[in-house]
């Protein structure tokens, strides 16, 4: 019973949180908000220049086999679709006003935050191996005059910068973009706490 007693005086000798400035944490939200927010705009505009470049391959450029065009056209939707997944969260994270209704945007956030996990989990995978369908079909044909050494150097760096994006760069953009996500609602949540 004793231990019970001290615990409970520790617990009560906790210092209480200060009361957060509605001021400070709103422009502190609306900055991560905007840094994420236009981290997903470049990404979205570099998307989409590789779409039309990898387009204009398609369309300028004439290759004998069918083969090539299957490939190009699986790197082509793969990009579309994860262009169409980046501007759904862009407009999620973008589009709103924290100071219309806070409750419904850090619920919003929260939203966007499972949708960015389930982007760069298992999806980002299926996008990396869709990708590394369509360059092998590609390279079929356009690496099918070269040396050998030639066809494994260009397959070897090919294989290594997806490995390296996959198991590498993923991790660490992930983890930052979840580390800034956390802070911004754990703010949120401390400001709705707080007038609770």
């Amino acid at each position: 019973m004793k231990d019970f007693d001290h615990l409970m005086m520790v617990w009560q000798d906790q210092p209480k949180q200060e009361p957060v400035a509605v001021e400070n944490v709103l422009k502190q939200v609306k900055k991560g908000v905007k840094g994420l927010a236009s981290n997903l705009f470049w990404s979205i505009t570099g998307m989409f220049l590789a779409m039309f470049g990898i387009f204009g391959v398609m369309l300028f450029l004439v290759f004998q086999s069918l083969i090539t065009y299957i490939g190009i056209a699986v790197i082509l939707i793969t990009m579309i679709v994860y262009v169409i997944m980046m501007i759904r969260d862009y407009r999620l994270i973008n589009n709103h006003d924290i100071t219309t209704n806070p409750t419904q945007y850090l619920q919003e956030l929260k939203e966007y935050q499972r949708s960015r996990a389930t982007i760069y989990g298992w999806m980002y995978y299926l996008y990396v191996l869709l990708l590394s369908i369509g360059l092998t079909l590609y390279f079929f044909e356009v690496l099918q005059t070269a040396s050998i050494p030639f066809k494994f150097a260009a397959y070897g760096l090919t294989a290594a910068w997806l490995l390296f994006c996959t198991f590498y760069l993923k991790n660490r953009i992930f983890a930052s973009e979840q580390e800034k996500l956390n802070l911004i609602i754990e703010r949120l949540e401390r400001l709705q706490s707080q007038f609770n």
